[in-house]
C-alpha cells in the first residue's frame, strides 16, 4: 500500500553542498581519531568494566540494560583484545554511522545537504557523542538506532512508501535492545501521527503495525530473559517511575546537567531551531513537528521525573540526533536579526573547537587533577584512574598469601578487579549475584579454601559483621589506596578469610523482588 503525500523532494545538492559535505566528513574523521586516542589512553569507568564482563556471557538481557552493549564490546575485544581499546573500539566507530544517519535525515527532511553535513559537525561536537561514544555504555548503540529511526521516518514522508514501517519497526527494535529508554519511541510515533493531519491515515494502515511486530521480535530475547528472571531487570528500571517526596533541586540540575553535555553551543543553537520550526520554517510535511516529538516527549518525562529524582544526563541521549538537526536549521535554514545572527554564526563556527577545548580539558583533568588544585571529586573515582596498580598489589597479596579466590564488595569493585587481573583469575561478587546470573560461578573447590576479601572503607562498617559470622578467620592483612599523582582517590580494605561456615556467596533476591515478594 502506498500513500503519496506532497512534500518537498531533496534535489541534488549544489556544489558548496557537495564541499559542505566532504567538509563534514574530514571533521568528523578527525574527531573520530581523536576519540580512539582518548579511549586507547583512558582506564575503564567501573560500568564499562561491568559490561565487559556481560560481553563474556552474552543472553538475551542482564539486571541492568539489554545485550546490545555487551555485543558491541565483545566485537571490539574480538578485534583488539581485552584492553581499554578493545572494549571502546566499536563504540567509538559507531559515531560514523550516526553520523551518516544525521546527516541523511537532515537533508531528507529540509531538502539541503548542508543541514544533514551541519546536523553531523554539531551531533559530534556535542559532549554526549563525545563521552557517550568514547565510553562503551548502552548509550552508543541507543543514540545510533534513534538516528535510524530518524532516518526511516525521513524516507517514510519523503517517498511515502509504507514499507519503510519496516524499517522504522527494525531500528526502534534495535533502539530496545541497546536501553529501556527507548521505549519513548512508542508514544512520540503516535503523538506524531495524530499531530500531522496528512499522517493519520497510517494509523488505518497495517504498515505500522507490522513496524511494531518487527521491533518486538527484535526485542523478545530480553523480554523471554526477563520472564526467566522474574522480570527483574524491568522492575528494576521501571521502579524508578513512582513519585518520592517533592524535590525541585533535581529539576535545576537536569537542566544545568544537558546545558553541559549538550555543549552551550548545541543547546542554544538547538532551541533556537526548535522555535524557528514551531514557527513554520518550511520543510518536508511532518519534519517540524517529528523533531518536536523526538525531543519534547523525553525532554517531558524526565523533567517530571526530576522533581522528586536525580536524572543522569545520559537519559535523554537518544534526543541528540533529532536536536544536532534543529541546531543545524537555526544555522543553515533560518534569518535571524542582524545581533542574533551574529551570535548564531559565531556558535557555529566555533562549536567544534569548543568542543574539542572542553574534552581536552576533561582528560587533563581526569589524569592529572590539576584544574581542581589535585583535590578529590566524584568524577575521577567513576574511572579507574590508578585502579591498574591496585590490582597488581592485590594480585601480590594473594600469591602470598595463598588465597585462591578474591571477593569485592561491590560490582564495580569486582569487575575492575575482572579486567585488571591475570586473566582467568578468580573473583567473585559475594552479593548481589543477580548481577551475575548469566556468568559461571567459581568452583566450589576455590572458595572453600584461603580468600581475599577487597571492599572499599566505606563498605566495611556494616559488612565486618558478616564476615565474622561467616569465616572462623578474619585477618585485616592490607589497605591499598588507588592514587591519581600525591591523591588518593579511595582506600580498599583487604581482609585474609579462611574456614568458610556455609555458601558464602549470599543469594538474597535484588530489593525489586524482595518487594514484589513482600519479604
Amino acid at each position: 500500500m502506498r500513500f503519496e503525500l506532497p512534500v518537498q523532494r531533496l534535489t541534488q545538492p549544489h556544489s558548496e553542498d557537495r564541499g559542505a559535505v566532504r567538509r563534514a566528513g574530514l571533521i568528523i574523521l578527525c574527531l573520530v581519531v581523536l576519540r580512539l586516542v582518548v579511549a586507547a589512553t583512558t582506564p575503564l569507568t567501573f560500568d564499562e568494566a561491568y559490561y565487559w564482563t556481560w560481553s563474556k556471557t552474552l543472553a538475551g538481557g542482564y539486571y541492568d540494560h539489554p545485550p546490545m552493549v555487551a555485543v558491541m564490546i565483545r566485537l571490539g575485544t574480538l578485534l583488539a583484545g581485552d584492553t581499554e581499546f578493545g572494549v571502546r573500539l566499536v563504540g567509538v566507530l559507531l559515531a560514523l554511522p550516526t553520523s551518516w544517519a544525521v546527516y541523511r535525515s537532515g537533508a531528507i527532511l529540509f531538502g539541503s545537504a548542508r543541514v544533514g553535513a551541519t546536523a553531523a559537525i554539531l551531533f559530534n561536537t556535542t559532549m554526549m557523542a563525545w563521552l557517550g561514544t568514547i565510553m562503551a555504555t548502552p548509550d552508543v548503540p541507543l543514540m545510533l538506532a534513534s538516528s535510524l529511526v530518524l532516518w526511516s521516518l525521513a524516507k517514510l514522508i519523503q517517498t511515502g512508501r509504507g514499507a519503510w514501517w519496516l524499517a522504522v519497526g527494525a531500528a526502534v527494535g534495535a533502539a530496545l535492545l541497546s536501553k529501556y529508554n527507548a521505549l519513548f519511541l512508542g508514544p512520540t510515533l503516535l503523538i506524531w501521527m495524530i499531530a500531522v493531519a496528512d499522517l493519520r491515515r497510517w494509523l488505518r494502515s497495517p504498515w505500522p503495525y507490522l513496524g511494531g511486530l518487527v521491533a518486538l521480535l527484535l526485542f523478545s530475547p530480553t523480554l523471554i530473559w526477563n520472564a526467566q528472571h522474574e522480570w527483574a531487570s524491568f522492575l528494576k528500571q521501571f521502579g524508578r517511575v513512582g513519585a518520592d517526596e517533592f524535590r525541585p533541586r533535581y529539576l535545576l540540575g537536569l537542566l544545568a546537567g544537558q546545558f553541559v553535555v549538550m555543549t552551550p553551543a548545541v543547546a542554544i543553537l538547538g532551541f533556537s531551531g526548535l522555535l524557528a520550526l514551531a514557527r513554520g520554517l518550511p520543510g518536508l510535511r511532518g519534519a517540524a513537528t517529528l523533531l518536536h516529538a523526538t525531543i519534547w516527549v523525553v525532554v517531558a518525562y524526565f523533567a517530571v521525573h526530576a522533581l522528586h529524582e536525580e536524572v543522569h544526563p545520559d537519559w535523554l541521549c537518544q534526543i541528540y540526533p533529532a536536536l544536532a538537526i534543529a541546531a543545524a536549521v537555526a544555522v543553515e535554514r533560518t534569518e535571524w536579526r542582524p545581533r542574533w545572527q551574529r551570535f548564531v554564526d559565531f556558535l557555529g563556527r566555533w562549536a567544534v573547537p569548543g568542543s574539542v577545548a572542553m574534552v581536552a580539558l576533561i582528560v587533563l583533568q581526569l589524569h592529572s587533577g590539576v584544574l581542581s588544585g589535585y583535590r578529590n571529586e566524584e568524577g575521577v573515582r567513576l574511572v579507574g584512574v590508578g585502579f591498574p596498580e591496585v590490582a597488581r598489589q592485590i594480585e601480590q597479596l594473594r600469591v602470598r598469601l595463598g588465597a585462591s579466590c578474591i571477593l569485592a564488595t561491590d560490582y564495580g569493585t569486582t569487575s575492575w578487579l575482572m579486567f585488571y587481573l591475570p586473566p582467568g583469575s578468580c573473583v567473585a561478587q559475594h552479593f548481589e549475584r543477580i548481577r551475575w546470573a548469566n556468568a559461571k560461578e567459581p568452583d566450589a573447590a576455590q572458595l572453600n579454601g584461603k580468600l581475599l576479601f577487597v571492599g572499599r572503607d566505606s563498605y566495611q562498617h556494616w559488612l565486618h559483621p558478616w564476615l565474622v559470622q561467616a569465616f572462623a578467620s578474619v585477618d585485616r592483612v592490607a589497605d591499598v589506596s588507588r592514587m591519581r599523582g600525591p591523591t588518593v582517590i579511595e582506600t580498599y580494605r583487604v581482609d585474609l578469610l579462611d574456614g568458610a561456615r556455609g555458601d558464602i556467596l549470599l543469594r538474597w533476591p535484588p530489593p525489586e523482588l524482595i518487594r514484589r515478594r513482600g519479604l
